[in-house]
Protein backbone atom coordinates (compact mmCIF):
# COMPACT_ATOMS: atom_id res chain seq x y z
CA UNK A 1 0.00 0.00 0.00
CA UNK A 2 1.64 3.28 -0.82
CA UNK A 3 2.27 5.90 1.78
CA UNK A 4 -0.25 8.25 0.16
CA UNK A 5 -2.79 5.95 0.36
CA UNK A 6 -2.63 5.67 4.69
CA UNK A 7 -1.74 8.92 4.70
CA UNK A 8 -5.46 10.07 2.81
CA UNK A 9 -7.30 7.69 5.49
CA UNK A 10 -6.89 9.54 8.31
CA UNK A 11 -9.59 11.33 7.33
CA UNK A 12 -12.32 9.01 7.61
CA UNK A 13 -14.75 9.56 10.15
CA UNK A 14 -15.30 5.95 11.04
CA UNK A 15 -12.66 4.28 12.76
CA UNK A 16 -14.58 1.00 12.44
CA UNK A 17 -16.92 -0.44 9.55
CA UNK A 18 -18.30 -3.64 9.93
CA UNK A 19 -20.39 -4.67 7.13
CA UNK A 20 -22.77 -7.92 7.55
CA UNK A 21 -19.18 -9.70 8.41
CA UNK A 22 -19.85 -13.07 9.38
CA UNK A 23 -17.47 -16.04 10.24
CA UNK A 24 -18.03 -20.12 10.85
CA UNK A 25 -15.90 -22.32 12.04
CA UNK A 26 -15.97 -26.46 11.84
CA UNK A 27 -15.57 -28.11 15.10
CA UNK A 28 -14.93 -32.02 14.87
CA UNK A 29 -17.70 -33.70 16.64
CA UNK A 30 -17.35 -36.23 19.58
CA UNK A 31 -18.25 -39.66 19.73
CA UNK A 32 -17.19 -40.81 15.69
CA UNK A 33 -15.77 -43.77 16.03
CA UNK A 34 -15.37 -44.79 12.31
CA UNK A 35 -15.74 -41.56 10.60
CA UNK A 36 -15.08 -37.91 11.27
CA UNK A 37 -17.87 -35.93 11.77
CA UNK A 38 -17.98 -31.66 11.74
CA UNK A 39 -20.36 -29.69 12.85
CA UNK A 40 -20.60 -25.87 11.52
CA UNK A 41 -20.22 -22.95 14.31
CA UNK A 42 -21.58 -19.61 13.42
CA UNK A 43 -19.37 -17.12 15.36
CA UNK A 44 -20.89 -14.27 14.32
CA UNK A 45 -23.70 -14.04 11.43
CA UNK A 46 -24.58 -10.31 9.46
CA UNK A 47 -22.81 -8.61 12.48
CA UNK A 48 -23.33 -4.27 10.58
CA UNK A 49 -21.72 -2.31 12.90
CA UNK A 50 -20.08 1.64 12.85
CA UNK A 51 -17.74 3.20 15.33
CA UNK A 52 -16.92 6.67 15.02
CA UNK A 53 -13.53 8.63 15.53
CA UNK A 54 -13.18 9.21 19.46
CA UNK A 55 -16.21 7.27 20.96
CA UNK A 56 -16.11 4.86 24.00
CA UNK A 57 -17.89 1.37 23.07
CA UNK A 58 -19.34 -1.13 25.27
CA UNK A 59 -18.90 -4.41 23.66
CA UNK A 60 -20.78 -6.94 25.36
CA UNK A 61 -22.56 -10.46 25.88
CA UNK A 62 -22.38 -13.92 27.09
CA UNK A 63 -19.14 -16.49 26.56
CA UNK A 64 -19.66 -17.53 22.72
CA UNK A 65 -21.40 -14.18 21.92
CA UNK A 66 -18.78 -13.54 19.23
CA UNK A 67 -16.75 -10.86 20.88
CA UNK A 68 -13.61 -12.15 21.06
CA UNK A 69 -13.93 -13.45 17.01
CA UNK A 70 -14.73 -9.63 16.59
CA UNK A 71 -11.63 -8.69 17.76
CA UNK A 72 -9.58 -11.35 15.77
CA UNK A 73 -11.37 -9.74 12.34
CA UNK A 74 -10.89 -6.12 13.22
CA UNK A 75 -6.96 -7.47 13.52
CA UNK A 76 -6.61 -9.18 10.86
CA UNK A 77 -6.02 -12.39 12.70
CA UNK A 78 -9.09 -13.97 10.95
CA UNK A 79 -10.90 -13.37 7.16
CA UNK A 80 -14.53 -13.08 7.37
CA UNK A 81 -16.21 -15.48 5.92
CA UNK A 82 -18.87 -13.35 4.43
CA UNK A 83 -19.06 -9.25 4.64
CA UNK A 84 -16.24 -7.08 5.16
CA UNK A 85 -14.21 -5.70 7.41
CA UNK A 86 -12.67 -2.33 7.66
CA UNK A 87 -10.55 -0.40 10.28
CA UNK A 88 -9.70 3.51 8.78
CA UNK A 89 -11.46 2.31 5.61
CA UNK A 90 -8.27 -0.18 4.98
CA UNK A 91 -8.82 -4.64 4.79
CA UNK A 92 -6.82 -5.31 8.75
CA UNK A 93 -5.13 -8.47 6.33
CA UNK A 94 -4.18 -7.06 3.22
CA UNK A 95 -2.84 -4.04 4.54
CA UNK A 96 -2.20 -5.33 8.32
CA UNK A 97 0.59 -3.11 9.02
CA UNK A 98 -0.54 0.21 8.46
CA UNK A 99 -4.07 -0.74 10.31
CA UNK A 100 -1.92 -2.32 13.10
CA UNK A 101 0.19 1.14 13.47
CA UNK A 102 -2.98 3.11 14.29
CA UNK A 103 -4.06 0.37 16.32
CA UNK A 104 -3.46 -1.23 19.98
CA UNK A 105 -4.84 -4.12 21.25
CA UNK A 106 -5.27 -5.77 24.74
CA UNK A 107 -6.32 -8.96 25.97
CA UNK A 108 -6.93 -9.18 29.63
CA UNK A 109 -5.55 -12.83 29.48
CA UNK A 110 -2.59 -12.02 27.95
CA UNK A 111 0.58 -10.29 28.40
CA UNK A 112 3.66 -8.35 26.36
CA UNK A 113 5.59 -7.93 29.50
CA UNK A 114 8.35 -10.04 29.66
CA UNK A 115 8.06 -12.46 32.36
CA UNK A 116 11.56 -12.59 33.63
CA UNK A 117 12.82 -8.81 32.47
CA UNK A 118 12.24 -5.14 33.89
CA UNK A 119 9.02 -3.66 32.75
CA UNK A 120 11.51 -1.11 31.13
CA UNK A 121 12.61 -3.87 28.76
CA UNK A 122 9.59 -4.53 27.29
CA UNK A 123 8.25 -0.58 26.22
CA UNK A 124 12.38 -0.64 25.02
CA UNK A 125 11.98 -3.73 23.18
CA UNK A 126 8.63 -1.96 21.63
CA UNK A 127 10.10 1.15 20.37
CA UNK A 128 12.98 -0.89 18.70
CA UNK A 129 10.57 -3.34 17.06
CA UNK A 130 8.11 -0.63 15.89
CA UNK A 131 10.64 1.73 15.03
CA UNK A 132 9.17 4.59 17.84
CA UNK A 133 11.17 7.77 16.97
CA UNK A 134 13.17 8.33 19.95
CA UNK A 135 11.49 12.02 20.89
CA UNK A 136 7.91 10.25 20.56
CA UNK A 137 9.12 7.14 22.61
CA UNK A 138 10.44 9.83 25.54
CA UNK A 139 7.86 11.77 25.33
CA UNK A 140 4.82 9.06 25.42
CA UNK A 141 6.80 6.92 28.12
CA UNK A 142 6.82 9.99 30.24
CA UNK A 143 3.52 10.68 29.75
CA UNK A 144 2.52 7.36 30.23
CA UNK A 145 4.11 6.27 33.32
CA UNK A 146 2.59 9.10 35.46
CA UNK A 147 -1.26 8.53 34.29
CA UNK A 148 -0.70 4.78 34.86
CA UNK A 149 1.74 5.42 38.00
CA UNK A 150 4.21 2.91 36.70
CA UNK A 151 7.36 5.02 38.34
CA UNK A 152 7.46 2.70 41.05
CA UNK A 153 7.44 -0.27 38.88
CA UNK A 154 9.26 0.01 35.78
CA UNK A 155 12.71 -1.92 37.22
CA UNK A 156 10.95 -4.36 38.94
CA UNK A 157 10.36 -7.71 36.72
CA UNK A 158 7.01 -8.37 35.52
CA UNK A 159 6.83 -11.22 37.40
CA UNK A 160 6.76 -9.47 40.80
CA UNK A 161 3.84 -7.28 39.82
CA UNK A 162 0.45 -7.78 40.98
CA UNK A 163 -2.45 -8.03 38.74
CA UNK A 164 -3.04 -4.21 38.84
CA UNK A 165 -0.02 -3.51 37.92
CA UNK A 166 0.83 -6.00 35.37
CA UNK A 167 -2.80 -4.87 33.41
CA UNK A 168 -1.61 -1.16 33.73
CA UNK A 169 1.91 -1.70 32.48
CA UNK A 170 -0.21 -3.64 29.58
CA UNK A 171 -2.19 -0.97 28.81
CA UNK A 172 0.75 1.75 28.73
CA UNK A 173 2.37 -0.62 26.57
CA UNK A 174 -0.55 -1.37 24.27
CA UNK A 175 -0.39 2.73 23.60
CA UNK A 176 2.88 3.43 23.54
CA UNK A 177 2.63 3.56 19.77
CA UNK A 178 0.20 6.32 19.48
CA UNK A 179 -2.76 4.58 18.45
CA UNK A 180 -6.29 5.75 17.36
CA UNK A 181 -7.70 3.00 18.40
CA UNK A 182 -7.84 0.76 21.11
CA UNK A 183 -9.75 -2.82 21.49
CA UNK A 184 -9.81 -4.01 24.70
CA UNK A 185 -10.83 -7.50 25.89
CA UNK A 186 -11.60 -8.51 29.51
CA UNK A 187 -9.43 -5.14 30.59
CA UNK A 188 -10.45 -5.67 34.41
CA UNK A 189 -10.61 -9.25 34.52
CA UNK A 190 -9.71 -10.18 38.23
CA UNK A 191 -8.61 -7.00 39.46
CA UNK A 192 -9.82 -5.98 42.99
CA UNK A 193 -11.72 -2.47 43.09
CA UNK A 194 -9.09 0.01 43.62
CA UNK A 195 -7.52 -1.28 40.99
CA UNK A 196 -10.39 -1.61 38.52
CA UNK A 197 -11.17 1.99 39.60
CA UNK A 198 -7.83 3.50 38.54
CA UNK A 199 -7.54 1.71 35.29
CA UNK A 200 -11.10 2.74 34.29
CA UNK A 201 -10.28 6.35 35.17
CA UNK A 202 -7.30 6.09 32.90
CA UNK A 203 -9.22 4.67 29.84
CA UNK A 204 -11.86 7.21 30.67
CA UNK A 205 -9.03 10.01 30.25
CA UNK A 206 -7.38 8.79 26.95
CA UNK A 207 -10.58 8.88 25.57
CA UNK A 208 -11.60 12.23 26.77
CA UNK A 209 -8.11 14.04 26.50
CA UNK A 210 -6.74 12.27 23.67
CA UNK A 211 -9.64 11.50 21.52
CA UNK A 212 -8.61 8.00 21.11
CA UNK A 213 -11.32 5.76 19.79
CA UNK A 214 -12.02 2.83 22.58
CA UNK A 215 -13.75 -0.74 22.46
CA UNK A 216 -14.26 -2.80 25.29
CA UNK A 217 -15.59 -6.00 26.39
CA UNK A 218 -16.48 -7.11 30.06
CA UNK A 219 -18.89 -9.20 31.62
CA UNK A 220 -19.63 -6.66 34.07
CA UNK A 221 -22.28 -4.49 32.93
CA UNK A 222 -21.50 -1.82 36.26
CA UNK A 223 -18.34 -1.51 34.57
CA UNK A 224 -19.28 -1.18 31.04
CA UNK A 225 -21.44 1.47 32.18
CA UNK A 226 -18.96 3.62 33.93
CA UNK A 227 -17.07 3.62 31.39
CA UNK A 228 -18.71 3.88 28.02
CA UNK A 229 -21.10 5.97 26.91
CA UNK A 230 -22.53 3.51 24.18
CA UNK A 231 -23.81 -0.46 24.54
CA UNK A 232 -23.34 -3.06 21.59
CA UNK A 233 -25.39 -5.94 22.94
CA UNK A 234 -23.91 -9.55 20.95
CA UNK A 235 -25.42 -12.78 21.72
CA UNK A 236 -25.34 -16.06 19.75
CA UNK A 237 -23.25 -14.34 17.33
CA UNK A 238 -25.86 -11.27 16.51
CA UNK A 239 -25.77 -7.45 17.44
CA UNK A 240 -29.19 -7.51 19.94
CA UNK A 241 -29.12 -3.92 20.96
CA UNK A 242 -27.14 -0.91 19.97
CA UNK A 243 -27.62 2.46 21.95
CA UNK A 244 -27.38 3.77 25.29
CA UNK A 245 -27.43 2.00 28.63
CA UNK A 246 -30.64 3.92 29.42
CA UNK A 247 -32.73 2.90 26.51
CA UNK A 248 -31.66 -0.94 27.20
CA UNK A 249 -34.04 -0.47 30.58
CA UNK A 250 -37.00 0.94 28.54
CA UNK A 251 -36.79 -1.32 25.16
CA UNK A 252 -39.28 -3.72 24.05
CA UNK A 253 -36.99 -6.93 24.49
CA UNK A 254 -36.06 -6.30 28.06
CA UNK A 255 -36.56 -9.31 29.38
CA UNK A 256 -34.89 -11.03 26.76
CA UNK A 257 -31.77 -8.66 27.49
CA UNK A 258 -32.15 -9.10 30.83
CA UNK A 259 -31.51 -12.99 30.68
CA UNK A 260 -28.70 -12.16 28.41
CA UNK A 261 -26.96 -10.36 31.17
CA UNK A 262 -27.72 -13.17 33.44
CA UNK A 263 -25.62 -15.15 31.09
CA UNK A 264 -22.94 -12.73 31.77
CA UNK A 265 -22.70 -12.90 35.19
CA UNK A 266 -23.03 -16.28 35.18
CA UNK A 267 -20.07 -16.50 32.86
CA UNK A 268 -17.90 -13.77 34.77
CA UNK A 269 -16.01 -15.63 37.72
CA UNK A 270 -13.94 -12.54 39.49
CA UNK A 271 -10.84 -13.56 41.45
CA UNK A 272 -9.04 -11.67 43.72
CA UNK A 273 -5.65 -9.24 42.98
Amino acid sequence: MRATDVRDTRQWDSVIELNDASKRFRRLKRGGLFRREYEEIHALSHVTLTVKKGEFVAYAGPNGAGKSTTFKLLCGMLAPNGGTSRLFGMDPIRQRIPVMRRTGVLFGNRSELWWDQPVRASFDWKRVVWDIPRADYDARLERLTEQFRLGGFMDAFARELSLGQRMRANLALALLHGPELVLLDEPTLGLDVLAKRDLIQGLKRINREDGVTLVVTSHDMDDLRDMARRLVLLHEGRIRYDGDFDGLLNHADKRDFEAIIARMYEDWQPAGD
